[in-house]
């Protein structure tokens, strides 16, 4: 087989050599370059651009120049010199008119995936739509050229994930402030006009810290607009290797219709485990964690009481209700959380008061003690 393979090669090589038109198209339109890019065959491609073969048109390109999108970037503005993945390995640090920025290269078989090719469609028109300080800000994007890619802001502090790593339980007033930061970016996406924007993918590697230390969520690849029927249903065999199990809700492991409320029960993990310092189900795979909500059970409450003070722990539980209709919406779960956030203040506030109330009571009992003068005149 390997033969056969490089006397082909070697043919082809020939052909072009006696001046073969390196860009010829076949009845179905596709060239040389695209075939082989669509094959993988990485030693026809290495061939073909050295005679000159020109890359394929990306899909979103436009024929008139009035066209082209506002946000279009010209890719020689990238520079991916000594750039490293980030987040999920799809994303990477590029330099861009003096600043860091986060670039998703598409690979070159997208122009022969209709489904990626649908999927950067729509993640694209989603991202254009987003203004909010808690969701990651869209800059442009390549698409009159291949690769495609999207350009976003760069966040040098990464993602929730390595820090919950780094740091484990955190106090339950920093995990009150980021839940906080989460819940307002997600109640935005929800209350987005006309459509809902259901995030479906809301996990610590998807939310991302900024330099002042808030957290602001991102990765829309696989987010849903939530359309008239109010809805959405989707095949799990095409979603699942886009999708973290650990953290879905229950309805969409079962291929089931849902809506916004997935995203509350994706939330419900995410705070608890902010104040436990382990992810949900840490000690079973993906799958086994996910059959699990499935099947009812929920992470176990193990952190001290007073960490789920307030009414906390009754708010996790019901995020993650078994009945989506039951789990409160963004919207009421910002305004529990900031009750519970000006309780804890409220105390944290007493404890001081009260602290430096003993440490003068302590500082003139000192005075009267090694001061003379003072006891003297009593």
């Amino acid at each position: 087989m390997w033969l056969l393979v490089r006397a082909a090669q070697m043919l082809f090589n020939s052909l072009l050599e006696r001046g073969a038109e390196v860009d010829a198209k076949d009845r179905w339109g596709s060239t040389p370059l695209a075939d082989a890019i669509y094959y993988k065959n990485h030693d026809v491609i290495k061939l073909l651009e050295k005679y000159g073969a020109m890359p394929p048109m990306a899909p979103m390109h436009v024929q008139n120049a009035r066209e082209v999108p506002e946000y279009e970037i010209d890719p020689s503005e990238l520079d991916f010199t000594n750039s490293v993945d980030i987040t999920k390995g799809t994303f990477r640090i590029a330099l861009w008119r003096g600043i860091q920025v986060a670039v998703k290269k598409l690979g070159e078989e997208v122009i022969t995936d209709e489904d990626k090719v649908r999927a950067f469609r729509d993640e694209l028109a989603l991202l254009q739509k987003l203004r909010h300080p808690n969701v990651i800000q869209f800059l442009g994007a390549v698409t009159q050229s291949s690769p495609m890619m999207i350009v976003t802001e760069y966040l040098s502090k990464g993602d929730l994930r390595a820090f919950l790593k780094r740091k484990g339980a955190l106090r339950p007033t920093l995990a009150l402030k980021f839940s906080l930061d989460i819940a307002r970016g997600m109640n935005y996406l929800h209350e987005h006009k006309p459509e809902a924007i259901i995030h479906r993918d809301l996990e610590p590697s998807n939310i991302l810290r900024d330099d002042s230390g808030h957290l602001k969520v991102a990765d829309f690849g696989v987010s849903k607009l939530l359309k008239v029927a109010n809805t959405v249903k989707e095949d799990r065999s095409v979603i699942c290797h886009e999708t973290s199990w650990r953290y879905a809700a229950p309805e969409v492991f079962k291929n089931e219709e849902y809506d916004t409320k997935v995203d509350v029960f994706s939330f419900a993990l995410i705070l608890q485990e902010m104040i436990e310092g382990c992810p949900p189900f840490s000690t079973r795979q993906e799958n086994e964690a996910a059959k699990a909500y499935v099947a009812n059970e929920r992470p176990p409450f193990r952190a001290p009481t007073k960490f789920y003070g307030h009414g906390l722990k009754e708010l996790i539980e019901e995020c993650w209700s078994e009945k989506p209709i039951q789990r409160p919406t963004f919207r009421q779960i910002i305004n529990r959380l900031e009750d519970i956030s000006n309780q804890l203040g409220h105390k944290s506030r007493w404890k001081v008061r009260t602290l430096k109330c003993f440490q003068n009571l302590e500082a003139m009992w000192k005075k009267s003690q090694f001061n003379p003068s003072s006891r003297s005149r009593s």
